[in-house]
């Protein structure tokens, strides 16, 4: 099977590239950079495009029986999704697997959200093959973090106190993996929450554990959080983000009855721990 990968650089869209190849499958990768390409895996072939730019990238899906539709945070990703869907259909693809975003219908007005919701639809009505992956708010998230917590003590990340079933982007490969093998969830919408609810504070207590030295959780003051991350992140995207964290705080983001267990049988395995996670990276950091 020839498949092409969509955020094939990026953190979930490069596991997704190296289980494909594991699998023995064909793997393409659409990117915007040249040199980005040069750090692709061997075997796999590069295709250079930008979404934005639909005439010009139309061509990048020429050849290929499946999609793996990722779109990175953006104030376009809702066009770029669209316009990726339409080559699709064009090409005659014959499988999509897309990533999105755990239960986005029940906050629709959040953008982060939102915007998926266009492109869930679109699929579902578009004739084609498909399955859409809803994940939770990644493990690896905490990348982002890592100054911060080593140098500082603080974990900013203002989760809340209700819980998030965060997931480990190494199941989320696994599952877009599988489904484009045609390994099961056909026509589903499948959850992709992790084995057990984290709020800020057990967030910060487990890299205190394996760092072995006190991470305090900086709060749930997204006043504080907004001013802090205005000074390196675009404005749409703290606007954005605060909204979620104001929705997370209130509601959490949790799996309903039976969404954990259908993720499983897709994946054939246990979810991977946040614990197991922060054990792992924490080891990795002090190395």
């Amino acid at each position: 099977m020839k498949v092409l990968v969509l955020g094939a650089t990026g953190s979930v869209g490069s596991v997704v590239v190296q289980n494909l190849l594991k699998a023995g499958a064909s793997v393409v990768a659409l990117t915007r950079s040249a040199d980005k390409a040069k750090n692709l895996p061997a075997g796999v072939e590069a295709r250079i495009g930008d979404l934005n730019d639909p005439y010009q990238v139309g061509d990048a899906f020429k050849g290929v029986e499946a999609v793996f539709l990722l779109n990175a945070v953006s104030s376009t990703e809702t066009q770029e999704g669209l316009f990726a869907l339409e080559w699709v259909k064009r090409h005659g693809v014959k499988k999509l697997v897309h990533l999105s975003v755990q239960h986005v219908d029940r906050a629709p007005h959040l953008p982060h959200f939102a915007g998926k919701i266009a492109i869930e639809m679109a699929i579902k009505q578009s004739g084609i093959d498909f399955t859409i992956l809803q994940p939770n708010n990644f493990y690896q998230n905490d990348y982002w973090f890592k100054d911060v917590m080593l140098q500082y003590g603080a974990y900013p990340q203002p989760l809340g106190s209700v819980g998030t079933d965060r997931v480990d982007i190494r199941d989320i490969a696994d599952a877009a993996a599988k489904a484009l093998e045609g390994g099961g969830a056909s026509g589903k919408t499948v959850i992709l929450a992790g084995p057990s609810s984290e709020t800020g504070a057990s967030t910060a207590a487990t890299w205190s554990k394996h760092l072995g030295k006190p991470i305090a959780y900086l709060g749930d003051d997204l006043e504080a959080w907004e001013q802090g991350s205005l000074k390196y992140l675009p404005p749409w995207m703290v606007f954005d983000f605060k909204m979620m964290y104001a929705w997370f705080q209130q509601h959490g983001l949790k799996a309903g009855a039976g969404e954990r267990e259908a993720t499983e049988k897709l994946l054939g395995h246990p979810m991977r721990t946040f614990d197991a996670f922060a054990k792992e990276t924490a080891s990795q950091w002090k190395a």
